[in-house]
């Protein structure tokens, strides 16, 4: 631990919460297509449309809106009507305009870590959503860099390490995922703490035991302070 200079932190069901909203929604959709297709069914149709358009509109609620309404089109054979895609754009306004909740204990962490190190916010997702939620949360004046990006894989991470001008031991990510937070900044040779939280979105769900040295799994996110 004596080596870290930078610590990051994923903002996402790390900073604030964010996945309960959008399965908030998702619930709200299914009972709109109720007609179609049962509610299950009308979930993985979604999450595959979802999946198929990740490389296309990338993370957000507005690639979410859009995957909500091609697979609206998609399991109505195109029966769905102007009214219905209209409630869809208003579920999508709606979760853009949620308060923003912070996890409990993030601004007591940020507060003891600031001036030790330099802090980071390293997100994925819409850059317009993700500065909205930033300022909105007050939490901006903790960071001495903020990184959004389209994707959170080794190059990403390679290229933040680089700009920060510090090497891959020197540098902690602190997230809740361990596909986009934890793993490649492992095999870069930095630091990972995996801060679960009780609900995660299917795509970032990965079942993996991870031993490695750089490596910690906490309870929660004050737990940060017993280790820095």
């Amino acid at each position: 631990m004596n080596e870290i200079k930078v610590i990051a932190f994923d903002a996402d069901d790390t900073l604030w919460v964010n996945e309960p909203y959008f399965q908030e929604i998702e619930k709200r959709f299914c009972d709109m297509m109720e007609d179609f297709l049962p509610s299950h069914s009308v979930s993985r149709a979604l999450l595959e449309t979802e999946i198929g358009n990740v490389g296309l509109y990338g993370y957000g609620v507005k690639s979410f809106m859009l995957s909500m309404i091609e697979t609206a089109i998609k399991i109505s054979d195109g029966m769905i009507g102007v009214e219905a895609v209209e409630r869809i754009i208003r579920l999508g306004k709606e979760q853009l305009d949620h308060p923003i909740e912070l996890i409990d204990g993030v601004e007591e962490v940020l507060k003891a870590l600031q001036g030790k190190y330099r802090l980071v916010m390293a997100t994925k997702g819409d850059l317009l959503d993700q500065e909205r939620k930033l300022r909105k949360s007050g939490l901006e004046k903790y960071f001495h860099h903020i990184e959004i990006v389209s994707e959170k894989k080794e190059p990403e991470y390679q290229k933040l390490i680089k700009h920060l001008d510090i090497s891959p031991p020197e540098f902690l990510m602190i997230g809740n995922s361990l596909k986009s937070d934890i793993l490649p900044v492992l095999n870069l040779g930095g630091h990972g703490f995996h801060v679960p939280f009780h609900t995660t979105w299917e795509m970032e769900k990965v079942e993996i035991q991870i031993e490695h040295p750089n490596f910690r799994e906490l309870g929660g996110i004050a737990e940060v302070l017993n280790y820095l």
